[in-house]
């Protein structure tokens, strides 16, 4: 799995597919031709001030969010798409297996999402 640093990567997620949960966000959309290697997926963690609190709620939130990817990304995941795991005020409240469930729920929706979606 790669991360995803860059803005632009970040925004054309956050336009192809948008799935919320009580505990995180996921956006996603298929790795642009240059970038896509060969059985590879790549994520992306964010957090806002607004919605989920100072630094360390923050840092905390998005250490909730790349455990979760590391453990359900290589299960529900596509390779050759990106993914945004988006915090929400819920990630440092809810059980860790509540986050796991919003995610795989996510990633299923995501998967026959771009299961039925031509690629272009």
């Amino acid at each position: 799995m790669e991360r995803l640093k860059h803005r632009p990567d970040f925004l054309r997620c956050a336009r192809t597919f948008r799935r919320a949960r009580p505990s995180l966000t996921l956006e996603a959309a298929a790795t642009p031709a240059p970038f896509a290697q060969p059985g590879t997926l790549r994520a992306g963690f964010t957090a806002s001030k607004k919605s989920v609190g100072g630094a360390v709620e923050r840092n905390r939130a998005k250490r909730r969010l790349r455990a979760a990817a590391a453990a359900q990304l290589p299960l529900y995941g596509l390779p050759g798409h990106d993914y945004v795991l988006v915090a929400r005020p819920g990630t440092l409240t809810q059980p860790f297996a509540s986050i796991l469930e919003d995610l795989a729920v996510s990633l299923r929706a995501a998967r026959a999402k771009f299961a039925r979606t031509p690629e272009p």
